[in-house]
């Protein structure tokens, strides 16, 4: 990555990094201890529940491989959860089953920021690949034009980041409120389910942070503000 050698690069962005590190060992030590609690439901089963409760029996739910690759697909409207959230009866599982169950919702209701990203994916999937080579060509040659290139294409990378975050954390709190409205999570329960869901959430503060701080860094890098 273009300054890594560069202590200015550190200055910026390694809190971000430390932030994220921190966070997602709070994710596992969150999601375990979640897990030792049972639940009155799966995970598969609390998403159904309240998809139905939305209104919401077109979404389908699907089992799909690996470790937390719990996802909502708003293209085919399928609810994807991994094995441990799909079958497990513990608090973990229906945290997280709910959060997924709460894109559904927002999809449902066009909420605005979930539209917002939906249609930024394909700018940000190619910003993070080719805003990256077009920086490091740039530097390489020379060329600042190029550069600058990158840096737009990047930028739509950190917009994405952006916008995910209230969709993200509205997620939550939609599944929080559907969990204790439906009666699957009761009061001493649900700090259990709020401590894996906020964790989770300060993953993506911190993903957020650490790409608005290397966009800064970029621009300052190639405005010669790093250089001065």
């Amino acid at each position: 990555m273009i300054g890594l050698f560069d202590p200015l690069f550190w200055m910026l962005v390694g809190p971000p990094l430390v932030l994220g590190l921190i966070a997602q060992l709070w994710v596992k030590s969150a999601y375990a201890s979640a897990q030792r609690y049972a639940a009155p439901l799966s995970g598969a089963a609390a998403a159904r529940h309240i998809l139905n409760s939305a209104g919401l029996q077109n979404v389908d739910i699907e089992q799909v491989p690996g470790r937390l690759s719990d996802h909502y697909d708003p293209r085919h409207k399928v609810l994807r959860l991994s094995p441990q959230v799909y079958q497990s009866r513990t608090l973990a599982a229906v945290g997280i089953a709910a959060h997924e169950a709460g894109h559904a919702i927002q999809d449902a209701r066009s909420y605005a920021p979930l539209v917002v990203r939906n249609l930024a994916v394909p700018a940000a999937g190619f910003g993070s690949g080719a805003g990256m080579w077009m920086l490091f060509f740039g530097l390489i040659l020379g060329y600042a034009p190029l550069a600058w290139v990158g840096i737009a294409l990047f930028a739509c990378f950190v917009f994405f980041q952006v916008v995910n975050l209230p969709v993200e954390f509205n997620a939550s709190s939609r599944a929080k409120a559907q969990l204790a409205e439906l009666g699957i999570v009761n009061d001493q329960e649900m700090k259990h389910v709020s401590a894996v869901l906020s964790a989770a959430a300060m993953t993506y503060v911190a993903a957020t942070l650490q790409a608005i701080l290397t966009l800064l860094y970029y621009i300052m890098l190639f405005s010669g503000g790093s250089r001065d």
